[in-house]
């Protein structure tokens, strides 16, 4: 892990606009799910479109996994804290996720794949994120990438904030993916009690955290565990700054608005409606298949 000495300072940090709970819901073959970011703030924390988080040491709430189902026209990012996630696809490929890993999947003209836990002390504990593509990518050519703990970009402040950097830059610390048209940023943060961070997000990105172990403060609010914190499109505002007296762990996740329609219909996620339409009507005729694995 690299020590970082360089500080990153926000000069005008954004206000948090709204504090949520999330969702319970079950999803697959009978996962428990907190859905934090669901369909009615899509518009709002637009190129995003879903956030999930799982966590449970009772291996009913998730063993049942999620057996083959399809996607169109996005990106999902599948982040395990802990556990392993064996996933297929219909073109042959096979991989697994372990404790810290991370799979970026970008499903674009279509991809049908499984996504099943394999037990490891009985804990399963992650998040998958949904990231929208652009109009001009949706039909492209389906890829993914695994990546282990060990891969993923981290380093460490002054003040000994630990962070991993999945997707953007940090501190200088550049992600394991990028993506020019969304500039997504997607961070994992680590404070100890008593420290704060630092965060440069461009004006115009629209911007949110969770928190997942114990409770941190942003724009003058609360955000204890399980909750997210939607921050406010200040303008003039240079970033977000997060402090944490008692200690926490969040993720920070931001990116740059496509501000194009969303048409979705389950994983089906298009520009119009006659997209969705011809979406369904492709999957049901066998058209989904290749991916490219790299």
């Amino acid at each position: 892990m690299n020590d970082i000495t360089t500080v990153t300072k926000v000069t005008k940090p954004r206000a948090v606009e709204r504090v949520i709970a999330g969702q319970a819901v079950m999803d697959g073959a009978g996962v428990k799910i907190n859905r934090v970011l669901t369909q009615q703030l899509q518009r709002r924390l637009d190129p995003f479109l879903m956030l999930d988080n799982f966590a449970s040491d009772k291996p009913n709430d998730y063993i049942a996994g999620f057996p083959e189902h399809p996607h169109r026209g996005f990106e999902t990012v599948s982040y395990m804290i802990t556990g392993r996630m064996r996933h297929k696809d219909s073109a042959g490929h096979e991989g697994l996720l372990t404790s810290g890993g991370v799979q970026w999947m970008t499903a674009g003209s279509g991809v049908i794949h499984s996504e099943m836990p394999e037990q490891e002390d009985g804990v399963m504990e992650g998040f998958q994120l949904w990231l929208n593509l652009p109009a001009r990518d949706k039909m492209r050519t389906p890829w993914y990438r695994d990546f282990t703990s060990d891969e993923i970009p981290r380093y460490t402040t002054d003040a000994g904030v630990a962070v991993q950097v999945i997707a953007g830059t940090s501190h200088g610390v550049a992600g394991a993916v990028q993506r020019d048209v969304t500039e997504p940023l997607y961070i994992d943060i680590d404070l100890p009690p008593g420290t704060s961070f630092e965060q440069p997000v461009p004006e115009g990105h629209n911007a949110f955290l969770y928190t997942f172990r114990g409770e941190v403060q942003a724009g003058g609010k609360a955000v204890p565990a399980l909750r997210m914190a939607i921050f406010a499109n200040t303008p003039g505002s240079d970033g977000v700054r997060i402090e944490a007296p008692e200690g926490g762990r969040v993720i920070l996740i931001a990116g740059k608005p496509l501000n194009e329609p969303i048409a979705q219909y389950g994983p089906f996620v298009m520009n119009t409606q006659a997209e969705v339409f011809q979406a369904v009507q492709d999957f049901r005729e066998g058209k989904f298949g290749e991916s490219a694995p790299q």
